[in-house]
């Protein structure tokens, strides 16, 4: 286990639920340390993208969006006029 596991796990095994407020109350700035501590060392792991591949993700969604949208437009159209001929020709019985 790292070190930081080892603190964090010392400071939830400080504070049962048997403590009483005063004492869950002076973990709070060991419990916050650690919190950003632990913020810092993801955002350490975290990559931002480069140029190109942020413009074929792009390019890839902007082709989804298209396709879905004429497929949902020709799923319409043919429900459209599935209903609009089942109403005509129930009317002209």
């Amino acid at each position: 286990m790292g070190i930081e596991t080892k603190k964090m796990t010392k400071t939830i095994a400080a504070a049962s639920p048997g403590d009483n407020f005063g004492a869950r109350l002076a973990l709070w700035p060991e419990k916050i340390k650690t919190f950003y501590n632990d913020v810092r060392m993801e955002m350490k792991k975290v990559t931002t993208p480069s140029l190109k591949e942020v413009q074929a993700t792009t390019v890839v969604v902007i082709i989804t969006v298209f396709i879905f949208g004429v497929y949902f437009w020709l799923v319409d159209f043919l429900i459209g006029r599935g209903i609009d001929f089942m109403f005509r020709s129930l009317g002209h019985s």
